[in-house]
This record gives C-alpha cells, sequence and structure tokens, in this order.
C-alpha cells in the first residue's frame, strides 16, 4: 500500500528541483488561502448577505402589506419607499404573471435572494433575474390581477467587502509566491550549472573552467567535481601520451622487421611473418584509437544519412544493403560517429556475409540498426562484450586478430553522444545492433 502510494507521488510530482521547491512554497500559500476563504464566507460573507438580503425581503413585504392597506395613498407610499428605500417600483396590470426563470445555483445571491422570496412569498408568486443588469436586481411579486416589478441595486444584497477581501489575501500571495520563485531560481541555478557541466564532461565534451556557486554545500559540490575532472583529463592525458610513446617506440622495430623479412629467401616463411607483423600493427591501432584524444573533438552540425551513405560505399560490398532515410542531420562529433558505425560494420563483414544497416528517424530519436547472418551471440554474453579486451571462446570473437575493443569504443562513442546501444538477434538470425541517438 505504502509503496503504491510513494509511486504515485513520485509520478505526479513535478522532476526539476525548482518546481518541487515552489511546489513546497504554494501548496501551504494556497491551503491557507482556501480555510480563510472558507472560513471568512461561511461566517462572514454569506451571513452579512443574508442578512442584507432578509432586511430587503421585508422591506418588500412591507411595502405590499401598506399599499394594500392604503388604497386612497398608493401613489404617496410608492414614492416615499421609491425615495428613502432605494426601490423603483412599477406595477404591471398584467394577468401573465410567469414564475419560471434561470436560477444560478453556483451564485450564493441567487440562492439566498430564492430562500428568503420563497419563505415569505411562496414558491409561485415571484421571480428575480440577477444577471440582465449590470448593477441592478429586476425582483417581480405577484399581486392581485398583476405583479410589482422592484428594480433592487445589487449592493442592497451584497457586501462589496468581499471583493476588497479577496484583493487583500490574493495579491500578497500572489506576491509571496513570487518572490519565492525569483529566491528560488536564484538558489537552483548553481546546481543546474553544476548538473549541464557534469554532463557535458560526461559526454565528452571540452568544458571551460568551473566557478562553483550558490549555497556552501552546492560550492563544495562543485569545487569536487571540478578537482575530479581535472584528476581525469590529467590521467587520460598521461595514458594518451604514454601510449603514443609506446607506440612510436613500437613501430620502429616493426618497420625494421619488415625490411629484414624482405631479404628472407623463404617466401612461405616471409609471407607469414608479415601477416603476423600486420597482426601486430593492426592491434597496435586499436589500442591508440581506444585511447584516442579526438573526444575533445566539438561538435559539429552534420547530414548522419550521408555519412552512413559514404562509409557504406567505402566498402564496395554488394553483400551490404541499406535502408537509410534522407537528410538526417545530427550534432555531434562527425569523426567519432563515423569511427563507431566502421567498427560494427567492420564486425559484421568479419562474421557474415550479409549485413544490413538501417537508418531511422522519430520526433525525438534517431535509429542506427546494423544487421548480419553470422553465428550470433549469447544473450548472457551482451553486456559482457562491452566490457574493453573481453573475449568470446566460442562464436565470433575468435579471431587471434581481434582485441574485444570494437564494441567497447562503439558503445563509448554512442553514449558520450547522450545515447545507448544494445544488442538483439538480428532478422537474419544473427547478431544486431541497435543505436539509439537524441535528435
Amino acid at each position: 500500500m505504502f509503496y503504491g502510494l510513494s509511486k504515485f507521488f513520485k509520478d505526479i510530482l513535478p522532476k526539476r528541483l525548482f518546481y518541487r521547491a515552489l511546489l513546497i512554497v504554494a501548496v501551504p500559500v494556497i491551503v491557507l488561502q482556501l480555510v480563510i476563504t472558507f472560513v471568512f464566507f461561511d461566517s462572514l460573507w454569506i451571513k452579512t448577505n443574508k442578512g442584507m438580503t432578509k432586511a430587503l425581503v421585508n422591506e418588500i413585504n412591507t411595502f405590499i402589506e401598506v399599499y394594500n392597506d392604503e388604497i386612497y395613498k398608493r401613489d404617496e407610499i410608492t414614492n416615499i419607499f421609491s425615495v428613502y428605500q432605494d426601490l423603483n417600483i412599477e406595477f404591471i396590470d398584467e394577468n401573465n404573471f410567469n414564475y419560471n426563470f434561470d436560477e444560478r445555483w453556483f451564485s450564493p445571491i441567487d440562492r439566498t435572494l430564492r430562500r428568503e422570496l420563497k419563505s415569505k412569498f411562496g414558491s409561485n408568486n415571484f421571480w428575480f433575474d440577477t444577471t440582465e443588469f449590470k448593477k441592478l436586481i429586476d425582483i417581480r411579486i405577484k399581486y392581485k390581477a398583476g405583479y410589482f416589478k422592484f428594480l433592487v441595486p445589487k449592493d442592497r444584497v451584497t457586501s462589496s467587502s468581499a471583493r476588497i477581501f479577496a484583493l487583500w489575501i490574493t495579491v500578497p500571495a500572489l506576491i509571496m509566491v513570487f518572490i519565492s520563485m525569483i529566491f528560488l531560481k536564484n538558489q537552483t541555478r548553481p546546481i543546474t550549472n553544476l548538473a549541464r557541466v557534469a554532463e557535458k564532461f560526461g559526454k565528452g565534451e571540452e568544458i571551460e573552467e568551473f566557478k562553483p556557486s550558490g549555497a556552501a554545500e552546492i560550492r563544495q559540490a562543485g569545487y569536487e567535481f571540478d578537482k575530479m575532472r581535472k584528476r581525469i583529463v590529467r590521467h587520460l592525458t598521461q595514458r594518451s601520451e604514454m601510449l603514443s610513446g609506446i607506440s612510436h617506440d613500437l613501430r620502429t622495430p616493426l618497420t625494421r622487421m619488415k625490411l629484414q623479412i624482405a631479404f628472407i629467401k623463404d617466401k612461405d616463411l616471409a609471407n607469414k611473418l608479415t601477416e603476423d607483423i600486420n597482426e601486430m600493427e593492426k592491434m597496435l591501432n586499436e589500442y591508440l584509437q581506444f585511447t584516442s584524444s579526438s573526444y575533445l573533438e566539438k561538435n559539429e552540425q552534420f547530414n548522419l544519412s550521408d555519412l552512413i551513405n559514404k562509409i557504406i560505399e567505402k566498402y564496395n560490398n554488394e553483400n551490404i544493403s541499406k535502408k537509410i532515410s534522407e537528410r538526417i542531420y545530427i550534432n555531434g562529433r562527425k569523426n567519432l560517429i563515423q569511427r563507431c558505425i566502421n567498427n560494427l560494420i567492420d564486425n559484421s563483414i568479419k562474421y557474415g556475409d550479409k549485413i544490413n544497416v538501417e537508418l531511422s528517424v522519430n520526433n525525438k530519436n534517431l535509429f542506427i540498426k546494423i544487421e548480419d547472418n553470422g553465428p550470433g551471440i549469447s544473450e548472457k554474453e551482451y553486456d559482457n562484450v562491452f566490457k574493453p579486451f573481453y573475449k568470446i571462446d566460442k562464436g565470433r570473437a575468435d579471431s587471434k586478430s581481434s582485441v574485444g575493443l570494437g564494441l567497447s569504443i562503439a558503445s563509448d562513442i554512442i553514449r558520450s553522444h547522450g545515447g545507448n546501444i544494445k544488442l538483439e538477434k538480428s532478422s537474419m538470425n544473427g547478431l544486431g545492433v541497435k543505436i539509439f541517438l537524441p535528435v
């Protein structure tokens, strides 16, 4: 039960900190305002209006009684009530009195007036309208063969203090909420900035010098993040420099070995040695690719459809089929995306003889699917193959030249662009790689 309630509140609550904090401020203000308004209407406004309406109905009833008794002074009585009681009175000598009217049941004025008129004159002997005139109420009371028409000012049945009171409680509440919004915006801005910088850094983008601000706890978190960022950047730089140096040192003896192999008379032996050296160079290039500093490449807007088409054309392989939507643009690091697609297609070509590449888009995401008809991968290995240097003993990864970095590099590139990559069984019973990227 409690878990269900907790999940319900999590689903309906705003996701952003600013709106959650604003909710904490606004809800008590709104609840307090509703309570005060309810108490005011119940104890003051309704009761006051009820007393004013009752007094008005009594005045009308008194007029009718005096009018009925003083036959020879009716005009004088009408003038007195019109002048001193603010009642515009007219007798309509018609016998077609219609007591049916559209009462606004949501209106407390209408409800109170109907109740008082009914108690004094009965159900079918009165009619009123509070909407036809802006400042007047039309009240009609049946009298013998005709009826009296009373035009009464609305302030005779309702107090203007309600509007004044509503103004007094609403305006300060709005001012309070507005001030709270400004304060909360200033408090949440440092957190938003920290989250934005952390997101950019997580995607591998170069960020400017970050200056923490806000409350002491937020500044502390910002300082710790900045120190962590500098340590990671320093570590990556040192690793890249070290591997670049190792690469340079290894390439020299490999080149020397190639030259020496050229003098070997046994061609079979020379070819085998050349294959081994080429394999070592390929593995070395994969290591360098994995530690490449091209993640510092800046984002740019480019046509992903053209990029994938050019990659496929480069292979000049009739076994590669494609279904590419035209003119799909993406903001990202072009060289990295190209490297990712190359790695995945190379992997499919290595283990399958039929490959299918698809590119599609919806409102929020674009999808890249690369499928083959190879031996596939066991479902329990889907997560493991994205780990650096991980190899599967059986199935696809049985090549000696593989160092287990292709899928790891592809996953790292896609995640650095805010996307996701997953494996599945292809429609050709091989392996399918599906990529999701934000548009």
